[in-house]
C-alpha cells in the first residue's frame, strides 16, 4: 500500500490552484470536470503518481465555504530551507502564519502557511 493523494474541498478552484502552484511551487497535474454531478477536480503536486503523492482540490459547483471542523490538522511539505521558503511564499502573496523556527521542545525547524481556504500547510526543514 502507498498514499496516493489527499483531497481538500475548496471554495474557489482557480484561487486554490494559483496558491498551490504559484505560491508553493507545485505543478497542476490534471483537471477533470463532472457536469452531471456538479464538481471539478484539480490534482496538484511536486510530481505525479506513482512517484509522488498528489493533492486533489475538489470544487463542488456553487459551494463557496466549508466548515473546517476540529479533526483536520495540516499537510506537511519538506523544504531545504524554511526561512528562504517563507520569504519566497510571502513574496508570492502567501500567508505565513507561523514564522520559521525550532518546533517547541525540539530542534527541527518548521513554519506554517495557510492556504486561501484556511487549510494549514506545515513546512519542515530537512
Amino acid at each position: 500500500m502507498r498514499l496516493l493523494h489527499t483531497m481538500l474541498r475548496v471554495s474557489n478552484l482557480q484561487r486554490s490552484i494559483d496558491f498551490y502552484t504559484k505560491v508553493l511551487g507545485m505543478q497542476l497535474l490534471r483537471t477533470t470536470e463532472n457536469k452531471e454531478y456538479k464538481y471539478t477536480l484539480a490534482f496538484v503536486g511536486f510530481g505525479s503518481n506513482p512517484d509522488h503523492a498528489e493533492l486533489e482540490l475538489t470544487y463542488n459547483h456553487g459551494v463557496d465555504s466549508y466548515e473546517m471542523g476540529t479533526a483536520y490538522g495540516h499537510i506537511a511539505i519538506q523544504v531545504a530551507d524554511a526561512y528562504a521558503a517563507c520569504e519566497k511564499i510571502k513574496a508570492a502573496g502567501g500567508n505565513v502564519t507561523r514564522e520559521p523556527g525550532p518546533v517547541k521542545g525540539g530542534t527541527t525547524v518548521i513554519a506554517f502557511v495557510t492556504d486561501p481556504d484556511g487549510y494549514k500547510v506545515e513546512l519542515i526543514q530537512r
